[in-house]
């Protein structure tokens, strides 16, 4: 038995005072080198989902849907597990857009309902943990709106409300032509004649959609109290539609020639009837309005923006150029839809997912949109078969994600619908069950057609299928409520041409690595360029189709992929927080034995 020295003795209580001062070290040294993730507010990781209300929900037999019939569907919305829905427009209108052409923006469409219905459906939605945000249309209004008409008549108020001016004389013909060669979004000439003022007046998409005059204040005023007037009635935010045609040159010069065909919209270059820097302020002055609101009613209140535009004008609607004045919190973000089609490959939607992120002012939130009631729907866009890949892809990207309604069934464009719009085939009517109607309607004729497709791509059906794409957005939105996919770190890599795969890893939280499959056949890759997961990753999400099922091990080294197939891997991760903890075992166990 070996004996301590008395000269042992003495430095028995120094050597331990001196490896706890080194553990405390150690510890606060860790403390310091993880800093916890700052909190996120509710949108920077929500899951929106777009209604079109004509085509949701009937609830009273006309065939046309309503905000009843949405209140009545709310119990399935927060199934879904969504956190927030937009409405398109259900204001007032002669329906020339189908409600992007307001007569009265303090009102609903009386096919719709009523301003009594629309509080029933923002209380149900609060009631259901679901934000309700309204789809606002700020550049013009309908020229039946009382505005328009006093304007028109000339009542000094009101008289420039809207964008007037004479037009010029031909000098060969003689005829009174449009001040400029401006073109409407839809094709042929941005102004009209109108007898009661003998003027023209500008309006950049339908006649029937006079542009507002944002260089009068009182038009700025007006608009402003109308989102006020929302706020009050407990919406929880705004998307702003068609944000960058707004203001125009102030001298009305003709606009230079593009690429399109004669007579299309893009025959001209565009440089002075979109993305006018004025623009930018109207929209940081509606943001400060938010605020200042949500201040008051203690939550926060956000506006989304819709332009197509450069992606360095997009930016700008985040915050201005010194990051002083802040704007939209997510302007929608459309690159999915641009670049994810049928025949994309792992190195192109790596590419277009970091455009975005690598223009992003920071500290800020990036949007996914997979679908609206612009675009073709994801199924008929890139093809079934990708379908429940783009919804792993959007909703395991870092941000929100933005949904439209039936994409969770993975309806399809019925081009025979076409019969206001050729946008009415991807707006028909939702497909609940087989029963008449597909259940959106008791009336057997509905304002749309529905897809032929109904009595076997429906809610019902999927609902009792083992397997189905609304089992799989709904797994999905689940998950993204894990500490990982809210805060975790974003990182992305090709492996070969045709797989790409993502990592969201978080301190103290296990990884998770989405994989996807771009090609048209089966691929096996290594994962091993991931540091710090480890040989064997569990399957915690897999899409209908996939040759795996959730609580499949595999090998991060053959993970074989399906056909356009996707999976999220979970990786419980050892990291050099659990290494120092053994080591702070260890040395704990050494000062013990001293004893």
């Amino acid at each position: 038995m070996l004996l301590l020295t008395p000269v042992m003795k003495f430095y028995r209580p120094l050597v331990t005072v001196s490896l706890t001062v080194a553990l405390l070290s150690a510890c606060s040294l860790q403390a310091a080198e993880v800093r916890e993730p700052d909190e996120k507010d509710w949108y920077q990781h929500a899951t929106f989902y777009q209604i079109y209300p004509r085509s949701f929900q009937d609830s009273n037999g006309d065939g046309i849907g309503d905000l009843k019939g949405i209140t009545a569907r709310m119990e399935y919305l927060a199934g879904l597990g969504i956190d927030a829905t937009w409405l398109s427009p259900p204001f007032v209108s002669p329906l020339a857009d189908f409600g992007y052409d307001v007569a009265d923006f303090y009102d609903i469409q009386p096919e719709y309902g009523t301003l009594a219905d629309m509080e029933e459906l923002i209380a149900e939605a609060h009631r259901h943990g679901i934000k309700l945000m309204l789809d606002f249309i700020p550049n013009h209004s309908s020229d039946e709106h009382d505005w328009f008409v006093r304007s028109a008549n000339g009542v000094a108020k009101y008289r420039d409300y809207y964008i007037w001016r004479p037009g010029r004389q031909n000098s060969q013909t003689g005829a009174l032509e449009p001040p400029n060669n401006w073109i409407s979004v839809f094709g042929g000439p941005a102004w009209t004649y109108d007898e009661r003022r003998g003027e023209f007046y500008l309006h950049q998409f339908t006649k029937k959609q006079a542009d507002l005059n944002y260089r009068n204040p009182a038009v700025v005023e007006e608009m402003t109290k109308m989102l006020s007037f929302w706020l009050e009635k407990g919406v929880d935010g705004f998307r702003l539609d068609a944000i960058n045609h707004m203001f125009e040159d102030a001298q009305l010069r003709d606009e230079p020639p593009g690429w399109g065909a004669p007579g299309t919209y893009d025959e001209l270059d565009h440089i002075y009837t979109k993305d006018n820097p004025d623009t930018y302020n109207v929209v940081y002055g509606w943001r400060q309005l938010c605020d200042d609101f949500g201040r008051r009613m203690n939550k926060t209140i956000i506006i989304m923006t819709e332009a197509y535009a450069s992606i360095e004008n997009t930016m700008l609607y985040y915050e201005d150029a010194t990051g002083s004045r802040q704007g939209a919190h997510m302007p929608f973000n459309f690159q999915l839809i641009y670049d994810f089609r049928h025949d994309q490959n792992a190195i192109g939607l790596k590419q277009s997912i970091d455009f975005w992120l690598n223009h992003m002012p920071a500290r800020h939130t990036a949007s996914w949109v997979a679908g609206s009631h612009d675009h073709s729907r994801v199924g008929s866009r890139v093809g079934l078969e990708h379908v429940d890949q783009v919804l792993t892809l959007l909703h395991t990207l870092p941000g929100t994600s933005i949904t439209y309604y039936g994409e969770e069934i993975g309806m399809l464009d019925f081009k025979d619908a076409e019969l206001y719009d050729n946008r009415d085939p991807n707006r028909t009517p939702m497909q609940w069950d087989n029963s008449i109607s597909a259940g959106f309607s008791t009336n057997r004729t509905t304002w749309l057609r529905l897809h032929p497709d109904y009595p076997t791509r429906n809610v019902a059906m999927q609902e009792a299928a083992e397997k189905s794409t609304l089992k799989h957005f709904r797994t999905l939105t689940a998950l993204r409520r894990h500490p990982t996919l809210v805060h975790g770190e974003f990182k992305h890599r090709t492996v070969g041409r045709d797989v790409y795969a993502f990592s969201r890893e978080l301190h103290g939280e296990d990884t998770l690595v989405t994989v996807l499959n771009m090609a048209t056949s089966s691929r096996t890759v290594d994962l091993g360029d991931f540091v710090n997961l480890p040989d064997r990753l569990t399957v915690e999400i897999a899409q209908p189709m996939s040759n795996y099922k959730a609580g499949d091990e595999v090998d991060i080294h053959q993970v074989t992929l399906l056909q356009h197939d996707s999976v999220v891997l979970r990786a419980v991760v050892s990291g050099a927080s659990v290494v120092r903890l053994s080591l702070i075992v260890a040395l704990l166990a050494a000062v013990e034995h001293l004893f």
